[in-house]
């Protein structure tokens, strides 16, 4: 009898607890639960925005063929180099002047423009057709300051994205990424990804929040790189664009590219 009435009690006690613990599982599935605090160093902007000076890029690429801020994107963010360029991954690269703006290329431009390498990534559009296409959320648009990220957990390898960006800014793991990256060199801090996942530049949004510069802007010893809050008109970006003439790529298909060039 005593055993039956502590097995009673101990149904009552558990079947209590679930009933005042519902509010809280009821509150938590809602995303009324406890949040993360931000980072009081985290930089903000209502639309971050780069404007790369190509002139600055040219000067230092003849010096010493200078690859400073492809290195150090590729290095942080642990970006494998595959020998195969049919396999290849790239948050940042370099690209003819015909392929970066086929919608403003002619045969009469300057020749030290059309023979010279732009610096390309992804340009965290306004309104990205990626996010569009993606049937799974893992590529998105991030409110607060229009940075375009990749949840790399979320992605199931459809390459829609791929398809959708008009600017070959995304590049998809065919094979372990992991087996071209030296051991010793990994960035612990920074997530390695694995086959089957598409991936791309993120802006730096983790430097971003510890108050950090993208890993590129901070390695550019020409300072060819800058960047911004767009929507500030007294942040650099802005006066730098009051100031200079300057391109975007294929704007004319509405997808508010936030990457400049000054050429």
């Amino acid at each position: 009898m005593e055993k039956d009435r502590r097995e009673f009690l101990k149904i009552g006690g558990i079947s209590v607890l679930g009933l005042s613990a519902l509010p809280v599982f009821e509150a938590l599935a809602q995303g009324q639960g406890p949040k993360a605090m931000p980072d009081p160093r985290a930089l903000q902007a209502g639309q971050w925005a780069m404007v790369v000076d190509m002139k600055k890029c040219w000067e230092e690429q003849e010096k010493r063929q200078c690859k400073d801020c492809m290195d150090a994107c590729h290095k942080i963010h642990n970006v494998p180099t595959i020998p195969d360029p049919k396999r290849e991954i790239k948050w940042i690269w370099l690209e003819e002047y015909k392929h970066a703006f086929p919608d403003q290329a002619n045969e009469y431009a300057p020749e030290h423009v059309k023979e010279s390498p732009f610096l390309l990534l992804c340009n965290h559009c306004s309104n990205p057709p990626c996010v569009q296409v993606c049937p799974t959320k893992a590529t998105f648009k991030r409110a607060e300051d229009g940075v375009v990220l990749m949840d790399f957990h979320r992605c199931i390898g459809c390459r829609y994205c791929m398809a959708g960006c008009p600017y070959g800014a995304r590049s998809f793991n065919w094979g372990d990424p992991r087996e071209y990256l030296d051991p010793q060199q990994i960035n612990q801090a920074f997530p390695t990804r694995r086959k089957g996942v598409v991936e791309k530049c993120n802006f730096c949004a983790e430097r971003l929040a510890e108050g950090l510069p993208p890993a590129c802007v901070e390695a550019c010893k020409a300072k060819a790189l800058v960047y911004g809050d767009i929507t500030d008109p007294e942040s650099e970006v802005r006066k730098i664009l009051a100031g200079q003439y300057t391109l975007r790529r294929k704007i004319a298909l509405g997808t508010g590219p936030n990457v400049y060039y000054i050429i």
